[in-house]
């Protein structure tokens, strides 16, 4: 019998909806990225200030509580951490909350497809470690 190889490369999932996250994290955790939750944009920055190298893919909502929401996330993953594969996701009207959105980051509209997640999390897997 094989072993088990875990995964060392991480999703980042950032949803303050429980249900939802677990969702997410139930679908991630059949690839080959070790998932991490977080209900906050201030929380995965904590995350990823220590973590960022292996950090592969993040799945955020767009609309989150505290301060920062699922945008300035991502422009600030997308400044700090560009290897970071940033896919955003709401259940608003994409026009209402996405002017700032950087270029290179994916939007995925709620209810999103297990398949459309997957892709981009195999995506991630596939991209090059940062140095």
């Amino acid at each position: 019998m094989g072993q088990k190889i875990e995964p060392s490369r991480i999703a980042l999932i950032v949803e303050d909806d429980f249900e939802v996250r677990g969702l997410a994290a139930a679908l991630l955790e059949e690839t080959d990225l070790r998932v991490v939750e977080t209900a906050s944009a201030e929380e995965a920055l904590d995350y990823l200030r220590s973590h960022a190298e292996d950090v592969a893919f993040l799945f955020a909502d767009v609309r989150l509580p505290c301060l920062m929401n699922g945008v300035d996330l991502a422009r600030t993953v997308r400044l700090k951490w560009p290897w970071v594969r940033t896919v955003l996701t709401s259940g608003l009207s994409p026009e209402d909350e996405l002017r700032d959105v950087p270029r290179d980051v994916r939007f995925m509209p709620k209810p999103w497809r297990a398949l459309e997640v997957l892709i981009e999390a195999e995506r991630a897997v596939q991209a090059p470690r940062p140095h």
